[in-house]
């Protein structure tokens, strides 16, 4: 470039096109920088996810991999870890078009609870894996009903259970019976109505339904009831309805380990009076993992339908795996629609993830959920049915 100027400064002295031609008169040509290669991806393998990851002993589910970029000959291998807890088929799949799939069966004799890993690693050396959860195999649906209304009179919402149990005699009803609020330390007689239905109820031809008692272990004004007061009121339970109940509905249980002596104790009372009994303990979501000793059923969510669908037990829950299906219960409110309660039923308690039992869904909302039936009362129970039988739910 030294030269170049040189050459500019003795321009008077040459002839013009010699001088556009020294000083650059056209467009300067420069060659183009080389431009920086896209970044080749770093091989990668995706489990496509599967919708649903708890098992029981015995099921198998396809699985699928996507590997991206897959060479030529690759190859993804599938590892179940514990190794006992189930297998895959094949162990090595080629890919197709960068996809492979297997089939994982679970052991038939993997214990309830157990949680196992499926990995998967490629000739490529990328790798996934999928967490999976063994529960017991699932028994059939039942419906809870808080059966909180007055039993005298023809249009008593004790007469449709009685007439419905007629009509869906394979779906098992659990009735919850709440005279006196559930404190009967000062009752001396029996609701005779209430007497009367619950004969009705319980003598439904081809039926098993159950009825229980109410007993509240808290007050909203006073705090928790004595553990006396409330064997006091199952004992009093026992002598008004003789033979009539099969168990007991523990209101108000807590969820931390504060009062969890206190819910053992009444626990080992009732069964101590009964070993039939059943006692269905109500904390309204998921309490300690040992509130699971102190009952034979948790209801592990009380509340309205919209916030059901965000519940999930994977979040801080999963030893809700280690029990029956029956173990698990939902009273759901504020479901407006028949479309809302099988979306509550069928879509979410229904399925292995949520590992519910026993089930209710109502129409009504906060303030007197459980004061009637819902609207929808046959189809909750044809839907139960249905689910219990593998065919379709009834139309709304």
């Amino acid at each position: 470039m030294v030269f170049l100027h040189v050459t500019c400064r003795l321009a008077p002295l040459m002839a013009a096109t010699a001088i556009l031609a020294g000083c650059g008169g056209a467009a300067e040509k420069t060659t183009a920088p080389t431009p920086t290669p896209e970044p080749t991806p770093s091989p990668g393998l995706r489990f496509d996810r599967p919708h649903d990851n708890v098992l029981a002993p015995g099921a198998s589910q396809a699985l699928s991999v996507t590997v991206n970029p897959a060479p030529a000959n690759t190859t993804a291998t599938f590892t179940v870890s514990p190794s006992g807890a189930g297998s895959t088929a094949p162990v090595a799949a080629a890919t197709i078009n960068g996809i492979a799939g297997t089939t994982l069966s679970v052991s038939s004799g993997a214990a309830p609870g157990l949680t196992f890993r499926v990995s998967a690693t490629a000739t490529t050396g990328a790798s996934d894996a999928l967490t999976y959860y063994v529960r017991p195999t699932p028994q059939k649906l039942q419906v809870l009903v808080p059966a909180y209304f007055d039993a005298s009179g023809t249009s008593s919402p004790w007469a449709t259970l009685t007439t419905s149990a007629a009509s869906y005699p394979n779906v098992r009803i659990t009735a919850i019976a709440n005279p006196n609020g559930g404190v009967l330390t000062s009752a001396t007689t029996a609701d005779s109505s209430l007497d009367t239905a619950i004969t009705a109820f319980k003598g439904v031809t081809g039926t098993s339904n159950k009825v229980i008692g109410y007993v509240a272990t808290a007050s909203g004004s006073s705090g928790a009831i004595s553990e006396a007061d409330v064997k006091t009121t199952i004992d009093q339970y026992i002598r008004l309805y003789p033979g009539q109940l099969d168990g007991f509905f523990l209101d108000g249980m807590s969820v931390d380990g504060g009062r969890l002596s206190y819910f053992q104790n009444i626990y080992g009372f009732i069964k101590g009076r009964n070993p039939a009994f059943t006692v269905i303990g109500n904390p309204g979501t998921y309490p300690a993992a040992a509130y699971a000793g102190a009952a034979d059923t948790l209801v592990t969510y009380a509340g309205n339908a919209a916030a059901y669908q965000g519940i999930d037990p994977q979040s801080g829950n999963t030893w809700v795996y280690g029990k029956d299906n029956g173990a698990q219960a939902m009273l759901v409110h504020t479901a407006s629609t028949c479309s809302d309660m099988k979306e509550a039923v069928v879509n979410k308690a229904n399925t292995p993830r949520m590992n519910t039992g026993m089930v209710y869904v109502t129409n009504l909302s906060i303030g007197a959920p459980w004061s009637a039936l819902p609207t929808y009362w046959l189809q909750l129970l044809g839907t139960v049915d249905a689910l219990n039988n593998g065919v379709a739910p009834p139309s709304c």
